[in-house]
């Protein structure tokens, strides 16, 4: 399947539905070579994005705001044709999901607060005192 035509299919699909595909497409993306922790760890920005109210409504929203995440930056042909990534992705964004519709003193999180990443060797002028590493990214507390 490529990315245009996941992206098409989106709006479809019932809400919950929808946004864990959205956090499944984000985290195959943005990590699907990095451990299940660093998986989280992107997944929960994109959720703790979604609690600030400031990018949008649903996590597709949020994770389809212009220039945040790799689903508006990557080309629409791109083909996700590992199926054992999507599958250890779908599974992630489940389970994020599953921990952020606890009550946020229940929730055990990755990366408290983390509502940036990037890769590491990249630059941003927001990107000081990263409050965590996890295999290729840095995780940043910004808004």
């Amino acid at each position: 399947m490529t990315l245009g035509l996941l992206l098409g299919m989106i709006s479809l699909l019932p809400q919950p539905v929808a946004d864990q595909t959205c956090l499944a497409a984000t985290v195959y993306l943005e990590a699907r070579s990095e451990p299940a922790r660093g998986q989280l760890a992107v997944a929960e920005v994109a959720l703790d994005r979604l609690d600030m109210g400031r990018y949008g409504k649903t996590i597709c929203d949020v994770v389809t705001a212009p220039r945040q995440f790799a689903l508006t930056t990557t080309p629409k042909n791109f083909r996700f044709d590992n199926q054992l990534a999507w599958n250890r992705a779908w599974e992630i964004a489940g389970r994020a999901i599953e921990i952020w519709n606890r009550p946020p003193a229940e929730r055990k999180l990755v990366v408290p607060h983390a509502d940036h990443f990037i890769r590491l060797g990249s630059t941003a002028a927001w990107a000081k005192d990263p409050i965590a590493t996890i295999g290729d990214h840095e995780f940043y507390a910004v808004d």
